[in-house]
């Protein structure tokens, strides 16, 4: 049963302040037993991440961010 909370960090958060650094953008899970993982907050910590992880026996995977160049804006 291999359980997996994909993360990304927060794109308005700035270095040293004090807030949730990673929003969760997905959860896997390959059992059939139909379970999933709700979440209440929007946010979380690294630390609260681990834990929720631990718990559930789920592999945190961490995206990587695109460069700001990379970005596309869109027409307002």
């Amino acid at each position: 049963m291999t359980r997996k909370i994909y993360v990304r960090e927060r794109q308005k958060v700035s270095e040293g302040a004090k807030q949730p650094k990673y929003r969760i953008a997905a959860i896997t899970s390959d059992d059939n037993s139909g379970a999933f993982l709700r979440t209440d907050a929007v946010h979380f910590r690294k630390k609260e991440l681990e834990c929720i992880a631990a718990d559930v026996q789920a592999e945190i995977v961490y995206l990587e961010s695109e460069p700001d160049e990379e970005h596309v804006r869109r027409k307002k």
